[in-house]
């Protein structure tokens, strides 16, 4: 993004008061920052996770703009969700050991509401440069018209394994049958997501309100981003196409605090 030159005059200096320009800048947004909808647990743990991050990036001398970068594209996010879930994983949990979860499934894939989960801008353009290649071949709608477009018609697997978001990597179920079931329209128990997801959505939520002022974090619909991408569209149209109302992710991290535990 191409940067606007510094102006002198009061009204530039006006724009600029209270933007970050340090990693320690950040840090102290992060106290007072809030993950708006989020069970406030969740909140501050996801604050506990992002101010450690922030803490290594300042002692190792990251450069300000590289980690500003990754908070407002949600790279952050992903990437410290990705941690907490090999530490997750590291301690082999009984939904671990009992997963049913296998390649050709696909059961979970089949997207009955909603918009295919929540991905960040930096997920959104990983996912458009794997699938992209693939537009105009024919896709998961050939095997179930509500289908993940990035799934393979003929083996059910994903054609962007190594570009899935974090929704994506989250999923998990101890029963295949209650997948179909619920892929049909049911509401069988069996399937969830590993708490890293929480993580996920709580680190991204207060790296929106950090990043206010200073840049949008912006979210995206899996499903249509997918869906624009096979059909052709180039990378600013399956953004435009697949971007969320900035209240989504609010209402996401409120779906957390309103479910059953």
């Amino acid at each position: 993004m191409a940067r606007t030159p510094a102006r002198s005059s009061a009204a530039g200096r006006k724009t600029a008061k209270g933007r970050p320009a340090s990693i320690a800048d950040l840090r102290t947004k992060l106290t007072k920052a809030r993950a708006r909808g989020m069970p406030a647990a969740l909140e501050d743990r996801g604050r506990r996770i992002l101010d450690a991050w922030l803490a290594s990036a300042e002692t190792q001398g990251q450069p300000f703009r590289d980690i500003r970068a990754e908070l407002a594209s949600g790279e952050a996010a992903r990437k410290l969700a990705a941690m907490t879930g090999e530490q997750i994983r590291a301690n082999n949990p009984e939904q671990l050991v009992n997963a049913a979860c296998a390649e050709g499934c696909a059961f979970c894939c089949i997207l009955l509401e909603g918009d295919g989960g929540l991905i960040t801008e930096a997920e959104a353009r990983r996912m458009h440069a794997a699938l992209a290649p693939l537009a105009g071949q024919p896709d998961g709608r050939a095997w179930n018209a509500n289908a993940c477009a990035a799934l393979d018609p003929e083996t059910r697997a994903c054609r962007v394994y190594d570009a899935r978001p974090t929704v994506c990597r989250s999923f998990l179920s101890v029963s295949v049958e209650a997948c179909r079931i619920n892929a049909e329209g049911g509401e069988e128990d069996g399937s969830g997501m590993l708490g890293n997801h929480l993580d996920y959505l709580a680190i991204l939520a207060l790296s929106r309100d950090v990043m206010k002022g200073t840049a949008l974090v912006q979210t995206f619909a899996l499903d249509q981003l997918a869906r624009a991408t096979v059909e052709g569209a180039d990378l600013a149209s399956a953004l435009k196409a697949a971007r969320h109302p900035t209240r989504e992710l609010e209402e996401t991290c409120e779906d957390i605090g309103n479910s059953p535990d």
